[in-house]
């Protein structure tokens, strides 16, 4: 697993506005972290409601460049810290070019 690659998550049952169930994960955790004995990893949500599209740094990917079933929106808001036995199957690499809107939309959100 690598930073940039989209993922599908079963994750646990969602509390209050947490993210639940399966549903695809963007990797955004270093490399390096990836690597190592670390069994965690840090990912944005990524969501098939479009009406996120409009908020702050968020990144919209089509089923072309995602290989998503649905248009969506990939979170930058929605960050989460999960176990890597919660990822089930690889779905995509993203372009350097959508990494770049991503790593902008962290910046954004996180103050960086």
């Amino acid at each position: 697993m690598n930073r940039g690659e989209i993922w599908w998550a079963a994750l646990p049952e969602p509390v209050a506005s947490a993210p639940g169930y399966k549903r695809p994960i963007l990797i955004i955790q270093s490399n390096e972290f990836n690597k190592s004995k670390i069994n965690t990893l840090v990912a944005a949500v990524i969501t098939s409601n479009i009406h996120l599209a409009s908020a702050p740094g968020n990144v919209t990917l089509s089923t072309k460049n995602s290989k998503l079933p649905k248009e969506s929106i990939i979170n930058v808001s929605q960050i989460i810290t999960i176990d890597k036995s919660f990822l089930t199957e690889k779905v995509h690499t993203l372009s350097n070019v959508i990494m770049t809107q991503v790593d902008d939309g962290l910046r954004l959100i996180l103050k960086l």
